[in-house]
């Protein structure tokens, strides 16, 4: 299944449907009088956000939705039905934009989260409603309203806990892949991964997350090179950044600094989240290098970075165990000290 992470739509309420001119017509009864029923409303246009789903790819091949106009009144004061609603079913983390793809009408963040964008127009009245003493016999009903119609824009964000971020050929998809079940496409050049990946990390049976890699980036890339920041919104949602920088280059800090900049420039959020720093593959340094390269960063950062290597797992389970500490944090179930470092629970610390 392709990915596709942004989608433009036309989206169209069902119209009401039209009164009825009708007159009773039944043996015996001389002055039978209208009986137009009502007609019925238009259909509404709905957005519901389900699990299963992660792209818009279903939108690449149809573009127009409709909802149905509703039935037609007619005689004997029989009222038309309602006419059917249009569900447009897309992923958790879905956003709604107006057609000037700016303007946020909807966040479907929430599996079930169900939404109404259009309204059906109102059925029309009969001639049953227009008569009276002076007009006893009227010949006219109301037609029905006209349903709404809008072009919308559909934008995928996807909910991940941890999201990846580092240069191409920085190693997040073996990283990825060594975390989790996830089989992202690998391989020795750069810009494997042109779309973003999803991975759930087991812990323990109750220690699950949800990490994401996304394409990598290069200096630039908030003015458009390369891939550019359009995958960027798949981690707005995060908890925190693991920001891995390949072992093997030369220049380890100049490294991170391009990914912080880039951060830095594309704003939302981003630049303030939590970063876990780690130096990746590292089975292919020597222990001299491994140490010079770590006190580098260690420069920077002011504390050392992990150390990991998505190939042979070295520390891999470490710098998974710090990323669940931020997702907890995040939701508000443990509290991190302020010098930032993480120390595993003990069995005095867990409660049935």
């Amino acid at each position: 299944m392709k990915f596709l992470d942004q989608a433009k739509i036309y989206i169209r309420a069902g119209n009401g449907g039209a009164g009825s001119v009708s007159f009773r017509r039944e043996k015996f009864i001389p002055n039978g009088g209208p009986d137009g029923g009502d007609g019925g409303r238009g259909g509404d246009v709905w957005i519901e956000a389900v699990e299963g789903l992660n792209t818009l790819i279903d939108y690449r091949y149809q573009q127009h939705f409709k909802a149905q106009t509703g039935h037609h009144g007619q005689g004997r004061q029989m009222h038309g039905g309602k006419g059917e609603d249009v569900v447009l079913k897309v992923p958790v983390g879905t956003q709604v934009l107006d057609d000037d793809k700016e303007t946020v009408l909807l966040d479907m963040d929430t599996v079930g989260m169900r939404e109404r964008l259009l309204r059906g127009g109102n059925g029309g009245w009969g001639n049953v409603h227009f008569k009276g003493p002076v007009n006893q016999a009227p010949r006219h009903a109301n037609p029905g309203q006209e349903g709404g119609e809008r072009w919308i824009w559909l934008r995928l964000k996807l909910i991940a806990d941890i999201g990846l971020a580092g240069l191409p050929n920085a190693g997040k998809s073996t990283f990825l892949a060594a975390a989790s079940a996830a089989r992202p496409k690998i391989a020795d050049y750069p810009f494997t991964t042109l779309t973003p990946n999803l991975g759930v990390v087991d812990l323990s049976p109750s220690e699950r997350f949800v990490i994401a890699d996304i394409p990598g980036l290069i200096e630039g890339a908030s003015e458009g090179a390369g891939l550019g920041t359009r995958f960027l919104g798949h981690v707005e949602r995060s908890a925190s950044l693991i920001h891995l920088i390949d072992g093997t280059q030369d220049d380890v800090v100049g490294a991170y600094h391009t990914i912080r900049r880039e951060l830095d420039a594309y704003g939302e959020g981003l630049e303030d989240k939590v970063e876990l720093v780690a130096l990746n593959k590292i089975d292919a340094l020597s222990p001299q290098l491994r140490a010079e390269k770590t006190a580098e960063l260690a420069t920077v950062l002011g504390k050392e970075p992990f150390l990991v290597s998505g190939v042979s797992g070295e520390g891999v389970p470490e710098l998974l165990r710090a990323a669940w500490a931020e997702v907890r944090r995040t939701r508000g179930e443990i509290e991190i000290e302020d010098d930032g470092e993480y120390s595993p629970p003990t069995t005095e610390d867990w409660t049935p």
